[in-house]
């Protein structure tokens, strides 16, 4: 879960005023997307497994300026085929 100070919160409502890229809030979600993709790499390691096909992202808001972001996908092992 990620939540946003109250000076990135006043910083990235400045910079609507002027339109355009939104970095303060653009940098909040990529890495929040980076940490929630390595945590579930993590879990899948943990698993056992090598490689996760199929990922997605999800994310919820759970109150204001507070927002959960998943990974998720399924965890394999992935093997040379020998011909």
């Amino acid at each position: 879960m990620r939540s946003r100070s109250v000076f990135g919160t006043i910083g990235a409502s400045l910079q609507t005023l002027v339109g355009g890229n939104i970095t303060l809030l653009t940098n909040l979600c990529e890495s929040t997307r980076s940490e929630a993709f390595e945590l579930m790499l993590r879990h899948a390691s943990d698993l056992g497994a090598n490689a996760v096909i199929g990922v997605r992202y999800d994310a919820t808001e759970l109150m204001q300026s507070v927002t959960e972001v998943l990974a998720y996908g399924t965890a394999v092992v992935v093997e040379p085929i020998n011909r």
